[in-house]
């Protein structure tokens, strides 16, 4: 097994975007003097979701991604996962902040959504198939 070099280069990218969304969630906190919650705050809400979403996808793809270049995975295929991530995972915040039902909602979050499953799909039958 092989360092996974590409993702961690890609992983160091993504965890400087989690700590500027996890900064914008706090700053969001004293702005609205909500310590704990969103105190129905709808502005606060949607930060705390922007940044849990980002918890809750980035490390498994990082993850299924890493084992598969482990395992001698193409670096093409790798860094071209990596890459549709990271644009998915700063395109999905600002469709998160755009107007409801805008053309920018449905391009900007419904594509970092769907780029975001699709890294997930594919590493994971990559990493079937190896």
């Amino acid at each position: 097994m092989t360092f996974p070099a590409l993702t961690a280069f890609y992983g160091a990218l993504l965890a400087l975007l989690y700590v500027a969304l996890s900064a914008w969630v706090v700053a969001g906190r004293l702005t609205t003097d909500v310590l704990h919650g969103d105190g129905g705050d709808r502005r606060l809400l949607k930060r705390i979701r922007i940044h849990g979403n980002f918890a809750e996808y980035v490390p498994f793809a990082l993850l299924l991604v890493g084992l598969y270049e482990a395992g001698g995975g193409g670096p093409a295929v790798v860094r071209s996962l990596l890459i549709v991530l990271l644009v998915a995972r700063l395109l999905h915040p600002v469709g998160m902040l755009a107007p409801k039902d805008s053309p920018q909602q449905f391009a900007c979050r419904g594509g970092g959504v769907i780029a975001t499953f699709l890294v997930l799909g594919l590493a994971a039958i990559l990493l079937l198939l190896r």
